[in-house]
């Protein structure tokens, strides 16, 4: 079973974790383990918990880690098939209490997602509308497709796509599914084109890569999960602790800097003019401007040119 993976940011983003023998690291978006592997063989003890709610690729990962996961193996992987945002009570179940010396984070869908066509990710392949990371959980992009009210629809084709023609778009989505339900993915692009105005669709990318990202988000409750996710990797850092988000699309990137900017700088009080003596912040930012690809990873990957890396630090 292969679950291959271009894995960005690699060195720059297991670098700035700061390795300690013996430590507990997790990887929060596990995918293909391009991350993870290079991060077990830095370590000669210690442990790494991945993180995925995609069944594959634990599926997958199971087969390509099974020496990792044997046992007495050091160093040793630990497999959570759970969303991210469930960080804590599956570390308590894994009697890792104590917290943890990294996490990072490989935000956004993996490759594979995208070039598996029954997954519904992708406008490229005609699927049935999917686009869930869960393949358990029920809400997926049919439903919203077909039962959001227009409002809706509009409401995250802008927030969560930058989409210009949001209002449009949505409009003859509600027009067309009056006619019969939207099944495939296909048919949703044909909509899009449909909707947006032929000058508009012949520059700036496929017509439809903003819409079929906005309904992406809006059925993973990416934003939601990344924000409670990241709060309690905080919490769960040891002093001098690490962690390291990659960010493709600027809602992410926004979250993530400003969760960096309120921890890292000191609170003052409501009613107080300057904050307490004692007072100290809980993170120490690693670097001030993210971390960006370098031109020999940019030529290998074209996905590397949207990808921000930001590091913090435990105090």
């Amino acid at each position: 079973m292969e679950f291959k993976h271009y894995s960005v940011l690699l060195h720059e983003t297991i670098r700035n974790l700061n390795l300690k023998e013996n430590g507990l690291y997790v990887d929060a978006t596990f995918g293909g383990g391009g991350h993870a592997r290079y991060l077990l063989n830095q370590l000669d003890k210690g442990t790494l918990v991945g993180f995925d709610q995609d069944d594959y690729a634990i599926e997958a990962a199971k087969l390509n880690f099974a020496d990792k996961m044997a046992a007495g193996s050091e160093p040793r992987l630990e497999l959570v098939h759970d969303n991210f945002s469930h960080l804590k009570d599956n570390l308590v179940k894994l009697g890792f209490s104590d917290g943890i010396d990294g996490i990072y984070y490989d935000l956004g869908v993996s490759s594979p997602q995208f070039d598996q066509p029954e997954r519904g990710f992708s406008y490229r392949f005609d699927a049935r509308l999917d686009m869930r990371m869960n393949r358990d959980q029920e809400l997926d992009a049919y439903t919203i497709v077909n039962t959001w009210s227009q409002k809706e629809l509009a409401d995250i084709l802008y927030q969560y796509g930058d989409e210009k023609y949001s209002r449009q778009i949505a409009r003859k989505i509600v027009e067309k599914r009056l006619e019969h339900p939207i099944v495939t993915t296909f048919e949703l692009v044909d909509i899009i084109k449909e909707a947006i105005p032929a000058f508009a669709r012949r520059s700036g990318g496929h017509p439809a890569k903003k819409t079929f990202q906005a309904i992406r988000v809006a059925v993973n409750n990416e934003l939601d999960v990344l924000k409670q996710s990241l709060e309690e990797a905080i919490e769960l850092l040891k002093p001098g602790g690490r962690i390291c988000v990659i960010t493709f699309q600027s809602h992410e990137d926004k979250i993530v800097k400003n969760i960096f900017k309120k921890y890292s700088e000191v609170e003052i009080p409501r009613g107080m003019p300057m904050a307490p003596a004692d007072a100290k912040p809980t993170l120490r930012l690693v670097s001030r401007k993210p971390i960006v690809a370098g031109s020999e990873e940019l030529n290998e990957n074209n996905r590397s040119h949207s990808a921000k890396l930001r590091v913090a630090e435990k105090l």
